[in-house]
């Protein structure tokens, strides 16, 4: 059953409620908080209709349903126990082109009551088709839980500053994203409330100048990004991405300006220091900017670099961490880093500078996971290094190549083999460590035990 989800103004409208029991009790309630003008057909009400007639908030017609009681109506709800009367009544209003409700009677209904979560004007109607009303009513039950109660108030604020900027700012895409922004922001009553100064500024500009936020993009799966940096790459003005940071991800920005400035594989096509200037240049130029990195900004991704120069130019930044890859290729195999049978510290290095360590001393017991971000598509260099430090042969090694995206792709070998395997999809992640064979044994454990038991 297609249905269109509508909320209809009834304030003044015309509505027949025919019947007076428990049932039509609950409609009475929902109806007349719209300030429809209700008029209720019944040979015999409760005492809480009587009641509300006394008080002038509905009308009451001491009968029984005749078809004429529809003329004049814009809306009819059946409500009686008697099915005869509730089909009737959905007949007559049929020839006459008013929708009707049927309760708990699917075939003669145009419409169906949700169950309804409201904070002030903010309102979530939950319907089943009339399948499961108890369904809706679970579920309205959980949101509700969860729902802010400052919600109506909030929303208020919110209106009253969507009509200031409706006012004073002239239609396109720059005032959709500023109204899209100010929909992700608290607002104080004060007259200097940011998000009032926002909605007031210059459409583009940040009424406190602009700002930097080295934000985390995960390892590629937008379900891994943290709610703030969604928050923020939704609410940018300009984007300077790395090459690694995917598509699916990028889509996620509104109105931002988007800028690869990516390095990849050593191709250069923009020097850090052209980075550096981007950024501070459209902060002075009141951008929120988010200079978007893959995983997590702090993990070899040149934001020490970066830091230094915004310091320097007196440019206000905030780091907002991410999922870095090496996570996520250890839940890819899935593999503990941190094994207590096998693992006791992690290591994270880069395969740019995996040369420079032929000098470290391996400790007694290798006990130590570690993780090689970039380690480059020819790893015969980085395996001979290591055996020449003194690891095992055997030493288990993993590389994850993509890691928690569509097509994700994960090998396991050793470390005597790792020089001869074929070169990965990019980006790729190595994992060294007794912990991954540990993982990879308890993995045929589960799978012989379930074979078992098929």
């Amino acid at each position: 059953m297609s249905l269109l989800p509508i909320f209809l103004k009834l304030k003044g409208r015309r509505c027949l409620l025919v019947g007076a029991g428990t049932v039509a009790l609950d409609k009475i309630g929902s109806l007349l908080k719209t300030g429809v003008q209700l008029r209720v057909v019944a040979p015999r009400v409760k005492p809480e209709v009587r009641r509300l007639e006394s008080e002038g908030r509905l009308e009451w017609l001491e009968k029984s349903f005749e078809p004429a009681d529809l003329d004049g109506m814009d809306l009819v709800i059946a409500a009686t126990d008697v099915p005869d009367v509730n089909a009737a009544v959905y007949d007559a209003a049929l020839v006459r082109g008013i929708f009707c409700n049927s309760v708990d009677d699917i075939p003669n209904c145009d419409f169906f009551f949700g169950s309804v979560v409201s904070r002030g004007d903010l309102q979530i109607a939950i319907s089943t088709a009339g399948e499961s009303p108890a369904v809706a009513q679970r579920l309205r039950r959980e949101i509700d839980a969860q729902l802010p109660e400052d919600l109506g108030p909030w929303l208020a604020r919110i209106g009253e500053l969507r009509r200031n900027v409706l006012e004073i700012h002239p239609r396109g895409e720059e005032r959709k994203a500023l109204l899209h922004q100010l929909a992700q922001r608290q607002v104080c009553d004060s007259e200097s409330c940011p998000t009032r100064r926002l909605a007031l500024a210059p459409l583009g500009k940040a009424p406190d100048g602009g700002k930097v936020w080295l934000v985390g993009a995960g390892p590629g799966d937008p379900d891994l990004l943290t709610v703030k940096a969604l928050r923020l790459i939704q609410s940018a003005h300009i984007i300077l991405h790395d090459d690694l940071v995917p598509r699916s991800v990028l889509d996620l920005a509104r109105n931002a300006e988007i800028v690869n400035v990516g390095k990849r594989c050593g191709a250069k096509n923009i020097t850090q220091e052209e980075i550096n200037v981007l950024m501070v240049e459209h902060a002075r130029n009141h951008k929120r900017v988010v200079r978007l990195k893959s995983g997590d900004p702090l993990i070899f991704g040149r934001a020490a670099e970066e830091i230094t120069a915004l310091n320097e130019a007196g440019v206000p930044f905030e780091i907002v961490a991410g999922i870095t890859s090496a996570f996520a290729a250890a839940a890819a195999i899935p593999c503990s880093l941190t094994d207590r049978n096998s693992a006791s510290s992690v290591t994270f290095s880069t395969g740019h500078h995996a040369a420079s360590h032929n000098d470290s001393q391996l400790p007694e017991m290798e006990d130590t996971t570690r993780v090689v971000y970039m380690p480059g598509r020819d790893l015969r260099i980085l395996a001979a290094e290591w055996l020449a430090e003194g690891l095992p042969a055997g030493f288990p090694c993993a590389v994850v190549s993509r890691a928690a995206q569509a097509d994700q792709e994960v090998f396991q070998t050793t470390l005597g083999e790792l020089g001869n395997a074929a070169p990965a999809a990019a980006p790729s992640i190595l994992l060294a460590g007794w912990a991954i064979r540990d993982a990879a044994v308890a993995a045929a454990r589960v799978r012989e035990a379930i074979a078992a038991t098929a």
